[in-house]
């Protein structure tokens, strides 16, 4: 594919006012084989131009020449369409599949960059819940995204682990926790996360008939801000409870973390981030907390301190951002968290810009929905929350029971239902566009006829059925002329654009754009599949659509693993 665009690039850049990266940014795939296989939107430079768009693509046109790669150059209203010859796709493509392999579609736009991704950032002392299932799953796909480009990626998990709630568990462990006299530290309790969960449950009914609970709690927090030993003790004993709980169901989906540098990873800064931001004259008293007036920018204040001299997660974020440029020299910093912490997210970054920092330009905030289920929202304090890890183990039983239903000569029935149950899930919240609230359907989610994650893992598994089948050795020497069928030039076009796809998905931060690519190419495929006979007498031709069809399941694997599912061979 880059040989294509190379050359396009190569004929615009001395015709229009753009640098080589803004021209291949802006170059397309066209939706239909007549208009072209690549098309520029000449809108792009109309200002520059000062010229309608219909005319600048009609004069290209005229003054750009035809190649060996690129046969004819049409205008089509404000797009210049480029036609490439046929036969060379077909071996660009296919060659660079075949010869890449597991690596098709990387790229090194981001070599010698740093792209820190925050995502997940459960509370410590809970468990990991289905609420927490799209930040981890959008920020991991993003991460993959970011890492294919070429950039050294940086997982963040900022945990919360500090505030006020940690002096209402160290009340709740203290009156009703495990007996401490006759063992000699709290580890020995034997203490779970189901159990911190019932205590900081029983805690809040409890205080609702008994307010001086709330007062104990702060004076316990306070303890634990003035690092007061069996605060602290208490405290990090409920942080490596959560550690070893989250890491178990982490492994589950396949996701991994560079870093746990939560809230309280920064105390020891946050006096130099508020006094910088002090120094700066950017911060005022107001109803005896310490803010930053955003008015003129129609923005509530940020408050940076309570009138008890309490931090707030505003203040923290403003720290870390600092100790990530600092400590990564980031050029991205990407922040996964709900759409409801929209006004935070301005908020803090308007401060970091007030504060003289440029690089508050690269960061972002990649929002989304909620996940809603029929029984409506659920809430820890109350204890109604769907378990992920309880999901995660469900998707996998029904799995298990539809590859029952299918087949009963599967090997490896536990772990392909694993597989799919795991990337059923995944799936499911990646295949829409992620500012959308997703509505839990398992009906949905595991249709293997459906647009789900199933089906893209039957597909491979397909295509992998078919290349076992041929019993012969895949192999790129093959005659690249004999392919004629447009069915046979729709799919590797699509092949074609997996590059584009990631580049497109990762600027974005929408690995939806991945996800409905391989749904696309799946359905592209599977119409090729039903109307052209892959094993065939013809030696050439049965040799070239080999080719092509571990192309495809080449590109359909690579897609799975950058959104964090994996490719069973056999369903």
């Amino acid at each position: 594919m880059d040989i294509f665009i190379k050359n396009i690039v190569d004929l615009l850049k001395a015709e229009i006012p753009l640098s080589e990266d803004e021209i291949k940014g802006l170059i397309e795939i066209p939706p239909d084989l007549k208009m072209g296989d690549f098309a520029f939107p000449c809108f792009a430079v109309a200002k520059q131009l000062r010229n309608a768009p219909g005319k600048i693509s009609s004069e290209l046109a005229q003054k750009l020449a035809a190649s060996e790669l690129i046969t004819d150059i049409k205008a089509h209203g404000p797009y210049l369409n480029f036609y490439v010859s046929k036969e060379m796709i077909f071996k660009t493509v296919l060659d660079e599949v075949f010869t890449e392999s597991d690596s098709y579609g990387n790229s090194d736009s981001g070599v010698g960059k740093t792209a820190v991704i925050d995502y997940s950032s459960p509370n410590i002392a809970k468990h990991l819940a289905v609420h927490h299932l799209r930040s981890a799953v959008i920020g991991n796909a993003i991460y993959n995204l970011y890492k294919t480009l070429g950039y050294k990626c940086i997982g963040i998990n900022h945990l919360g682990d500090w505030g006020t709630q940690f002096g209402q568990l160290i009340v709740a462990f203290k009156r009703w926790g495990p007996e401490l006299k006759d063992q000699d530290s709290i580890k020995d309790t034997g203490l779970d996360i189901s159990k911190l969960n019932e205590l900081y449950v029983r805690f809040h009914k409890e205080a609702r008939d008994n307010p001086s609970l709330e007062e104990e709690a702060r004076d316990w927090f306070k303890k634990l801000e003035d690092g007061n030993e069996e605060a602290i003790e208490t405290w990090q004993y409920f942080k490596d409870i959560s550690l070893s709980e989250f890491e178990r169901v982490y492994e589950k989906l396949g996701i991994k973390f560079d870093s746990y540098a939560g809230e309280s990873f920064y105390n020891n800064m946050l006096d130099d981030t508020v006094n910088r931001i002090k120094d700066a004259g950017l911060s005022e008293i107001s109803e005896e907390a310490l803010i930053v007036n955003l008015e003129k920018y129609d923005m509530p204040p940020c408050i940076l301190r309570k009138k008890d001299d309490a931090s707030l997660y505003a203040t923290r974020d403003i720290c870390a951002a600092e100790y990530r440029k600092r400590e990564y020299d980031l050029d991205k910093m990407i922040y996964v968290v709900g759409s409801e912490q929209r006004l935070h997210f301005k908020q803090f970054f308007k401060v970091l810009e007030l504060m003289g920092y440029e690089w508050v330009n690269d960061c972002v905030h990649v929002d989304f929905g909620l996940i809603k289920f029929k029984d409506g929202k659920m809430s820890t304090r109350e204890g109604k929350v769907i378990l992920l890890e309880d999901l995660l183990e469900e998707s996998c039983k029904i799995a298990m029971e539809i590859i029952e239903g299918k087949t009963s000569e599967l090997e490896n029935k536990a772990e392909v239902a694993n597989d799919v149950g795991i990337g059923a899930i995944i799936f499911s919240e990646l295949s829409t566009k992620r500012v959308k609230d997703v509505m839990f359907d398992w009906n949905e989610i595991l249709n293997f006829d459906g647009e789900t994650g199933p089906y893209v893992q039957y597909t491979h598994a397909r295509l992998c059925s078919v290349i076992r089948k041929c019993g012969e050795t895949v192999t790129n020497e093959i005659d690249y002329d004999v392919f004629k069928e447009d069915d046979e030039l729709l799919l590797v076009k699509k092949l074609e654009s997996f590059p584009l796809t990631i580049i497109r998905a990762a600027q974005h931060c929408e690995p939806s754009i991945l996800s409905k690519y391989l749904l696309d190419l799946c359905s592209t495929f599977n119409r090729f599949y039903q109307h052209h006979r892959i094993l065939i007498d013809d030696t050439d031709l049965k040799k070239a659509r080999i080719l092509l069809v571990d192309s495809v399941r080449q590109v359909i694997k690579n897609g799975l693993s950058i959104l964090g599912l994996k490719a069973p061979e056999r369903m």
